[in-house]
């Protein structure tokens, strides 16, 4: 059989919950940093398909068989005063990479953001990702040098969430 040389790509539809969270643990795994996987299909489900959804994704596809995936949210900047989409992750299974499924997922990502009027496409690279960052360079994708990300999770998040915000 012939491969198809376009991927195809949809919008994830209740059932691929499954299959999503499988993409975040390869994704997690390549990354190497499975251990910080704490999602579950149940999580994933509610995340894209429940009452007030969080997230959106779409699936890559090659001869009817999925093979990369982008989980992507609005934001907002109000730098520009208008909303954004930030790109959380963004996976292609090793076997296929090269033959452009990653492209297709950013454009069909910057034709969203486009069409809703969004003042920017954004997303985090793990800095050892050569490849990657290669990759988006590629695509006109600039490095953002000067800021640092910042995070709070777990005991410092509830801690701070206890306090009245006095360190």
């Amino acid at each position: 059989m012939r491969q198809s040389s376009t991927p195809v790509i949809r919008s994830a539809r209740p059932g691929d919950a499954g299959l999503v969270l499988d993409f975040v643990k390869q994704l997690a795994a390549y990354e190497r940093l499975e251990h910080l996987v704490e999602s579950t299909e149940a999580l994933v489900d509610d995340a894209l398909f429940g009452p007030r959804p969080a997230a959106e994704c779409v699936i890559a596809e090659l001869d009817g068989r999925p093979v990369g995936f982008a989980l992507f949210f609005q934001n907002f900047s109000t730098f520009k005063g208008r909303p954004g989409l930030y790109l959380e992750d963004l996976f292609v299974v090793p076997e296929v990479r090269g033959r452009g499924v990653g492209a297709a997922l950013l454009h069909h990502l910057a034709t969203v953001a486009v069409s809703r009027h969004y003042g920017r496409l954004e997303w985090a690279v793990i800095d050892w990702n050569a490849d990657a960052i290669a990759f988006y360079r590629r695509l006109g994708a600039v490095a953002v040098d000067d800021w640092t990300v910042f995070r709070l999770t777990g005991d410092a998040l509830s801690a701070l969430a206890r306090t009245n915000g006095v360190a």
